[in-house]
């Protein structure tokens, strides 16, 4: 598969205040996404984190499947989940050449990651969580989804569908969940499901999440086409980093980040509307 690169630019990162920042991103959110402005009093909360505007990412190669939602770095390679065929695809880091693939029984999965033996995947739309064969794809374990719900942007009709988790990481023995309709990250016991702590996620929709080589917890804020690095003890957020404002794009519509994790000190995220997969230096 032809790899199709950019570089990235990291000298030229515009660092701007957040307050105004953000509030160009939320009032320009209307015309990226056709929907009303989230709130500006609890977006734009007084913080001390620096908001990081990159202007460019790399774009590394295209997705097996055609609409990538989850993203798990691992040492023999790079996991994506697919959203729409539901296969988990293990694929290399250099080309996206697939090393491995299989039929997940998650129903339109956002999120999958790997406990060193085994991967978890969050099956959205039945709102659960599965524990699966690495090497077959078939449910070893399931629970309910914590913070499942409708969402709480966009239009929604006279019966709105309520999803559940989407970006998942595994640390230490316990399952990190981030979850869009409650705007919460929870920390599960794998062995049994129960919630051991939760903070608030940044913003109103989290998807992926990924450990930083320092300790701390990014996590991907689709509506704010950002990333948000985050104490993984409080959720306090430490930095902001935002997308340019130009890319990446489909037929002249700006989109945003799904699926994250972090490899070699680099953000690796994929867009579902794009079918690709880009990363920036952290």
């Amino acid at each position: 598969m032809k790899t199709r690169r950019r570089s990235v630019h990291s000298s030229s990162h515009i660092v701007m205040n957040r307050r105004a920042l953000l509030r160009a991103v939320l009032l320009s959110l209307p015309a990226l996404y056709g929907k009303a402005p989230f709130s500006q009093a609890a977006s734009t909360k007084a913080s001390s984190f620096v908001t990081i505007v990159i202007p460019a990412v790399e774009r590394l190669f295209s997705t097996p499947g055609p609409q990538p939602n989850g993203l798990q770095a691992t040492r023999d390679g790079l996991w994506i989940l697919d959203q729409q065929t539901n296969r988990a695809s293990l694929v290399d880091y250099k080309n996206g050449k697939v090393i491995r693939e299989f039929l997940t029984e998650s129903d339109r999965g956002s999120g999958i990651t790997f406990d060193g033996s085994a991967l978890w995947i969050a099956s959205t739309y039945n709102r659960l969580l599965l524990k699966v064969d690495a090497q077959t794809g078939k449910t070893l374990k399931q629970f309910d989804s914590p913070g499942s719900g409708v969402v709480k942007w966009g239009t929604r009709g006279p019966n709105p569908t309520p999803t559940g988790a989407h970006g998942l990481e595994y640390r230490r023995g316990e399952l990190w969940v981030a979850v869009p309709p409650a705007a919460t990250i929870y920390v599960l016991n794998p062995e049994n499901g129960n919630v051991l702590r939760s903070f608030p996620a940044p913003g109103v929709r989290p998807h992926g999440l990924g450990w930083d080589p320092d300790g701390a917890l990014w996590c991907a804020e689709s509506n704010y086409r950002s990333f948000f690095k985050m104490s993984p003890q409080t959720g306090k957020i430490e930095k902001q980093i935002l997308l340019p404002a130009t890319g990446p794009e489909v037929k002249g519509s700006i989109v945003v980040p799904h699926g994250l994790t972090v490899w070699d000190k680099h953000l690796w995220f994929c867009v579902a509307e794009t079918a690709e997969v880009y990363r920036l230096v952290i």
